[in-house]
C-alpha cells in the first residue's frame, strides 16, 4: 500500500513535468508525436514488405502445387490407359497428398493476402491521418505564431500611445519643443539677415551713378560725345507802363 502511494505520487508528478513541457511550447510536442507516429508507420510498413515477402511464397507454392497436381493426374491417366495399375495407382496416391497440401496452400493464401490487404489499409489510414496531423501542425504553428504577432501588437499600440500623461507623450512634447526652437532660431537669422540692405542698395545706386559720370565725361574727352550744357531757365520779367506802350508801338513803326 505504502509502494502504491509511493508511485502514485511520482506518477503524478511526471504529468506535471509533462504538462508543462506540452503548455511550454506545444508545437514542439505535436511535431515530436508526429515523428514518433512517422517511425512507427517506418516500421509497419517494414513489417507489411516482409508480410507480402510471405504471401508471395504461398502464392508461388499453390502455383507450383497446382502444376504438380496437374501432372500426377496426367501421369496417372497414362498408366491407366495403358494398364499398368500399379504404377497408375502409385501416381493416384501422389495425386491425393499433392491435392492435399495444395488446398491447405490456397486457404493460408487467402488467410494471408486477406490479413496484407487488412494491414495494407491500416497503414495507408495511418499515413492519410500523418499528412493531415503535419497539415495541422504547420497550421496550428502559423496561427499560434499570428496570434502571438497580435497579442505584441496590441500590447504595442498601449505602449505607444502618445498621450501627455505616457512617457511618449512627453518625449513627443519634448521633441515638438527643440523643432520650435530650431525654427525660431531660423527665423531670426533669416530677420537678421535682412539688417543693412537698404543701405548697400543705395550705395550700389551711388556708384552706379558715379560710374555713368565717369564714363560719360571719358567720352567727351575722346570726343565721342559733344559736353552737355546747362539749361538756362526762362524767367519772367516785370514790365512797367512806358515799357508796355513801346512794345505796342513798334508793331506800328514797322508797318508805316
Amino acid at each position: 500500500m505504502i509502494l502504491g502511494k509511493f508511485f502514485g505520487a511520482i506518477r503524478a508528478q511526471l504529468n506535471k513535468l509533462a504538462n508543462f513541457f506540452w503548455e511550454a511550447d506545444p508545437i514542439a510536442q505535436m511535431q515530436y508525436e508526429y515523428d514518433q507516429a512517422v517511425e512507427q508507420l517506418k516500421e509497419g510498413r517494414v513489417g507489411l514488405e516482409q508480410y507480402r515477402g510471405l504471401v508471395e511464397r504461398v502464392s508461388r507454392q499453390v502455383k507450383d502445387g497446382e502444376s504438380q497436381v496437374n501432372k500426377l493426374q496426367a501421369q496417372a491417366k497414362a498408366y491407366l490407359k495403358a494398364g499398368d495399375r500399379e504404377t497408375a495407382g502409385s501416381f493416384a496416391l501422389q495425386l491425393t497428398k499433392a491435392k492435399t497440401q495444395l488446398e491447405e496452400n490456397k486457404q493460408q493464401l487467402v488467410m494471408h493476402e486477406a490479413a496484407y490487404q487488412n494491414n495494407l489499409k491500416k497503414i495507408q489510414y495511418a499515413n492519410k491521418k500523418l499528412v493531415e496531423v503535419k497539415d495541422k501542425i504547420s497550421k496550428y504553428d502559423a496561427e499560434l505564431k499570428m496570434s502571438e504577432a497580435e497579442a505584441e501588437v496590441a500590447k504595442l499600440t498601449q505602449s505607444f500611445n502618445m498621450d501627455v500623461t505616457t512617457d511618449f507623450g512627453q518625449l513627443e512634447d519634448v521633441i515638438q519643443r527643440k523643432i520650435d526652437t530650431n525654427r525660431g532660431k531660423a527665423r531670426v537669422a533669416s530677420d537678421l539677415s535682412n539688417e543693412g540692405i537698404d543701405k548697400i542698395a543705395a550705395e550700389e545706386r551711388m556708384e552706379q551713378s558715379m560710374a555713368d559720370d565717369a564714363l560719360k565725361d571719358l567720352e567727351v574727352e575722346l570726343g565721342m560725345r559733344a559736353p552737355e550744357t546747362t539749361p538756362i531757365a526762362a524767367t519772367a520779367k516785370d514790365l512797367g507802363p512806358a515799357e508796355e506802350t513801346r512794345t505796342r508801338e513798334e508793331p506800328s513803326k514797322v508797318t508805316e
